[in-house]
């Protein structure tokens, strides 16, 4: 899926279920091809003036390595990777290889890998960027 089409359906689903009390937590990162360069506050602008972004964009951080976040060192650990499937995960895994990314076994693979938390702020679902966002708002809908 490409990055504008991503973000307009993040916007969408926040905006259907913002009000039931659902929240989207962005955390940018440059680990994935160096798609998100620039300081935080660069990023928040372009997010927020380009793609319109509704919701919380917090500091850049890496997800995988010696420096990665400890919210995401949990979020991997809690819910593991599964592989790459959907529309694109070919093209994914090709780039991925192309670019000669090694991965530990439950490192985010790339931008756009989406934890479904509860309202206890228990991990219940790993969502690849490979897979359909229809699927991410069903189980939004199933939690809520």
């Amino acid at each position: 899926m490409r990055f504008h089409t991503t973000v307009y359906r993040l916007n969408e689903i926040y905006n259907e279920y913002k009000d039931e009390g659902f929240e989207i937590l962005d955390f940018p990162c440059n680990q994935f091809g160096k798609q998100a360069p620039g300081t935080t506050e660069e990023i928040q602008e372009v997010c927020r003036s380009k793609w319109l972004v509704p919701y919380q964009i917090f500091d850049k951080i890496d997800v995988n390595g010696e420096n990665a976040s400890p919210l995401f060192e949990y979020l991997k650990a809690e819910q593991p990777f599964k592989g790459l499937s959907g529309k694109g995960a070919t093209k994914l895994k090709l780039a991925i290889k192309a670019m000669r990314m090694n991965y530990e076994e439950n490192d985010i693979r790339w931008n756009f890998t989406k934890f479904l938390v509860d309202r206890q702020g228990n991990p219940v679902r790993r969502f690849e960027p490979t897979e359909d966002l229809g699927d991410v708002k069903d189980a939004i809908k199933e939690l809520l």
